[in-house]
């Protein structure tokens, strides 16, 4: 049985997405994804590969490529593209605008749980100087059976940190990861600053922002 929508407050734990939330890393996965799938012979516009992966796991990528073009990628198919990845994110890569400050002022514990690896969380966040705010609080979609837009991350998260999931709150800027907060029963707060546009965001259990810099107050709103 699907929860009813989650109302706001009041919230025990914050849990963020990582790509798009806290790292500015969307618009160049998007971009690099583009040119990975023109290489393997599928040519996608940008706000198709958005509306297909944004917010999903790896594993679905792999699966929906080989789904689509009828093929099955070899293990380790993927290395002679890691370097145009990783050459992106050195060049660009930057904390999202205004997340700096909203951790600042956040006065609930707060953790990450995100469709990508740890090994990717650890070099994004650690290159962009945030990985130790979220040190020991770290949950990646590898951990679980199903990915997001399934609940099982976002259970795991509040359950690992003792955590009722109708006493959490869910950062996310994909519609994948809106959809597996409401599914998890807890509400989302969807920033709309990003790649996904709001309307694909907007629903129930969700509170729509633009700048990053206006969540702790929103988040205070649901407390007592």
């Amino acid at each position: 049985m699907t929860p009813a929508p989650a109302q706001p407050g009041p919230f025990d734990l914050v849990v963020f997405d990582c790509d798009g939330v806290l790292v500015d890393s969307e618009e160049i996965s998007v971009h690099v994804d583009q040119r990975v799938l023109a290489d393997l012979g599928w040519e996608l516009e940008r706000e198709e590969i958005v509306a297909r992966f944004v917010g999903k796991s790896e594993a679905n990528f792999v699966s929906t490529v080989e789904n689509h073009l009828g093929i099955e990628l070899a293990e380790g198919w993927d290395s002679a593209y890691q370097h145009w990845y990783r050459e992106a994110f050195e060049r660009d890569l930057s904390a999202v605008d205004g997340i700096e400050e909203a951790l600042d002022r956040l006065e609930l514990p707060h953790c990450v749980a995100s469709s990508g690896s740890h090994e990717k969380m650890q070099r994004t966040l650690g290159q962009t100087g945030l990985l130790p705010r979220f040190a020991g609080r770290i949950f990646s979609a590898t951990e679980v059976r199903n990915g997001k837009p399934a609940p099982d991350l976002f259970l795991h998260a509040a359950r690992t940190l003792g955590v009722d999931p109708a006493r959490c709150a869910v950062v996310e800027d994909s519609a994948y990861g809106v959809q597996a907060a409401r599914a998890a029963g807890m509400h989302a707060f969807a920033y709309a600053g990003g790649v996904t546009p709001g309307e694909r965001l907007a629903g129930p259990g969700t509170t729509l922002f633009e700048d990053m810099r206006l969540l702790p107050d929103l988040i205070a709103a649901g407390r007592p």
